[in-house]
């Protein structure tokens, strides 16, 4: 039997060690991100049974590991799902043993839909093992232009809520108060498209937008490149990246992406294309 000196404890993250867990990320995962990011982060602004925010290693007083998971419930083609999005994962390098013990701990929840939407190094490989799929994330890359074009963008709180309504309006006050998210409409005569987007870094440049939903591809394919005037003078964004599977067809001055960022699922019973970025550490957290 382990000494207690020696011994790892597996936990859920209550409320309460949210802080600490954050400060434990901040010094050994990412130090870009405040300790009361990360903490607020796992806070979700719509409404959801958590069972946890994820579970950490504790060895002694102190948190020496921790994998994130942000939950959701939704509707999809008429019925409800349960969500558990693999947030970030982090140990420390003398207990990295234990690491495993944290993702079988959030796979072991019965009743949920798994999503890992920003796997990296080893993870996608072990993910495969465990039964998860990839999801198709071919990607455009659009350079933002000062292009003029026909219809209206705006990011202002007060138009996107006279723009939507019903389930798009729903959407929009579930994510408004992420700290990842941003938002604009799209507005062209009778027609709008809502579109969530993050920032995003490649090769450790901030200057790159990510689409993550658009309500109506065929005015965004239209609009996009007065949507990318907009991104690069109200967001300071030079370039968008869009991916297939949220946008379709690429518009028009796009290329594609020769190693595309991978994102993977398991689930018993739903299928790639109803699979979405939303209610998730992509609109949740910024890094």
């Amino acid at each position: 039997m382990a000494s207690t000196a020696n011994r790892v404890d597996l936990r859920p993250i209550a409320e309460g060690d949210l802080h600490t867990v954050g400060e434990f990320l901040n010094v050994h995962l990412n130090s870009r991100v405040s300790p009361g990011a990360w903490s607020r982060a796992l806070e979700v602004p719509w409404h959801v049974e958590q069972p946890n925010a994820g579970f950490m290693l504790v060895a002694g007083d102190e948190v020496v590991g921790a994998h994130l998971a942000f939950y959701s419930e939704r509707i999809v083609d008429g019925h409800p799902q349960r969500f558990c999005n693999l947030g970030a994962w982090c140990v420390r390098e003398e207990h990295r043993f234990h690491a495993l013990r944290l993702l079988k701990a959030l796979l072991a929840q019965d009743g949920y839909h798994f999503v890992d939407l920003s796997p990296s190094g080893n993870v996608p490989a072990l993910n495969e093992r465990l039964g998860f799929r990839y999801l198709d994330t071919t990607t455009a890359l659009m350079p933002a232009l000062p292009m003029l074009g026909r219809g209206r963008v705006s990011s202002d709180p007060a138009v996107i809520e006279q723009t939507l309504a019903g389930d798009e309006l729903e959407l929009y006050r579930d994510h408004a108060r992420t700290a990842a998210a941003r938002h604009l409409v799209l507005i062209r005569g009778a027609e709008h498209c809502y579109v969530i987007f993050r920032r995003d870094r490649r090769k450790g440049v901030p200057l790159f937008a990510s689409v993550l939903y658009v309500s109506n591809p065929e005015l965004f394919r239209r609009m996009a490149g007065r949507a990318g005037r907009h991104l690069l003078l109200r967001h300071g964004a030079a370039a968008v990246l869009l991916e297939r599977a949220v946008v379709g067809r690429k518009p028009r001055l796009s290329f594609g992406v020769r190693s595309p960022r991978r994102k993977m699922f398991r689930s018993p019973t739903l299928e790639a294309h109803q699979i979405d970025y939303l209610y998730s550490e992509l609109v949740c957290l910024s890094w």
